[in-house]
C-alpha cells in the first residue's frame, strides 16, 4: 500500500529559533512557515522538515511520554539528504555550528555521505 499525501518530519529541539536559522542556512531555504510553536522547511512537493520546541510537544504529550529534553543530545532520527551538492551542504553544515560525525566518504551501500549532528543531536546525513 502506498500512502498519497504531504509527509511531514518534524524534529524537537530546545531552541526553536536556533534550529530554524541553522535548518536555514544548511538547507540554503526561507521557512514556508515561522510561528511561534513550529517552523516548516518545504524539502519537496509532498515532504515538509517541521521544527518545534520541545517544551511545545510536551505540552501536547501530557507527561504520557518522558519529557524530550531527557533526550537532547542523544541521536534519535536521521535526517538523509541526497544532492548533488552534498559536500558543499556538508561544509554549510558545519560553518553553522553543527558537529561533524562522520565526515565525506564513500559508503558500502554505493553513496558518498558525510554526517553531522545538529544542536539537539539529530544526525543529518548529505549524500551523493
Amino acid at each position: 500500500m502506498r500512502i498519497e499525501c504531504l509527509y511531514e518530519i518534524i524534529f524537537y529541539v530546545a531552541d526553536q529559533n536556533r534550529s530554524s536559522d541553522f535548518y536555514s542556512h544548511i538547507l540554503n531555504l526561507k521557512p514556508t512557515l515561522y510561528v511561534p510553536g513550529m517552523t516548516e522547511f518545504e524539502l519537496s512537493d509532498n515532504l515538509k522538515l517541521g521544527i518545534m520546541p520541545e517544551n511545545g510537544i510536551a505540552k501536547i504529550l501530557k507527561n504520557k511520554t518522558p519529557h524530550p529534553q531527557s533526550g537532547n543530545g542523544i541521536p534519535r532520527c536521521e535526517l538523509y539528504i541526497k544532492t548533488d551538492n552534498a559536500e558543499e551542504f556538508y561544509q554549510r553544515a558545519i560553518i553553522s555550528g553543527a558537529k561533524s560525525v562522520s565526515k565525506m566518504q564513500k559508503r558500502d551501500w554505493g553513496d558518498t555521505v558525510g554526517y553531522v549532528a545538529d544542536f539537539d543531536g539529530h544526525i543529518i546525513a548529505f549524500a551523493k
